[in-house]
């Protein structure tokens, strides 16, 4: 059953932080250095090696070495499992990939004013 999945649990887990969500986000756009990926955001680079843990253990990422440089990768098929369970409510609709990113867009973005008005 999809609603007692492991793998669904890390899904939703990895997509409760503004970080990850802000991190897939940047990953929409095409695959990215670790360091490019941590550039943005005020932490520690093994901070970002944390979240990034985590978004490739759900499945949501994939991470490579090229050289000495570890890339990330969206792998967007991970949210399959997530977008069937909604479904099942009747209330929610396919992942819409671009809907999705708009959706990440408009998270980051509200990300930045609250850390505008926090710093």
């Amino acid at each position: 059953m999809a609603c007692m999945s492991p793998q669904l649990d890390n899904t939703f887990h990895a997509l409760a932080d503004p970080t990850r969500r802000a991190i897939l986000s940047m990953l929409l756009e095409d695959d990215m250095a670790v360091t490019d990926v941590a550039e943005p955001f005020e932490m520690s680079l093994t901070a970002i090696s944390k979240h990034l843990g985590i978004l490739s253990r759900a499945g949501l990422i994939s991470q490579e070495r090229r050289g000495r440089v570890k890339w990330c990768k969206l792998e967007p098929d991970a949210l399959r499992d997530a977008s069937i369970w909604m479904q099942s409510f009747g209330q929610f609709e396919a992942v819409n990939l671009d809907a999705f990113e708009k959706f990440l867009a408009a998270e980051l973005s509200s990300g930045d004013a609250a850390s505008g008005e926090d710093g």
